[in-house]
């Protein structure tokens, strides 16, 4: 009787460890840093409708493009420009109209009048 109680024991914890172990790779897989320059003024850019786009860029090397989607927790103010750390994060059934990636301010590194 011991041995199925036992048997049964390490079945239900190796079961809930499998389980634990693929919702933090889930979410690891799913979610990602990086690094982003926001430039100091926005332009104008059509995307479901016209609206206003950040000028971001993901290398201070590269050339500013329009940013569609917002990040949260991130106040742009205009005439600075910005080093922001953001995580990523994959939205499982976005918006056909929407991104399918989130962005969340982990940290603003720099902000510098320009």
């Amino acid at each position: 009787m011991k041995t199925k109680s036992f048997i049964r024991l390490f079945f239900i914890s190796f079961s809930a460890f499998i389980l634990l172990n693929c919702t933090a790779n889930s979410q690891t897989a799913n979610s990602a840093e990086k690094t982003l320059f926001v430039g100091s003024e926005t332009k104008d850019c059509t995307g479901v409708m016209p609206m206003k786009c950040l000028q971001v860029k993901e290398n201070s090397s590269d050339s500013w493009g329009n940013f569609y989607s917002n990040i949260e927790g991130f106040t742009y103010e205009p005439g600075f420009e910005y080093e922001l750390k953001v995580k990523t994060e994959k939205i499982a059934n976005p918006p056909m109209d929407g991104s399918s990636i989130k962005y969340i301010l982990v940290k603003q590194v720099s902000k510098v009048k320009k």
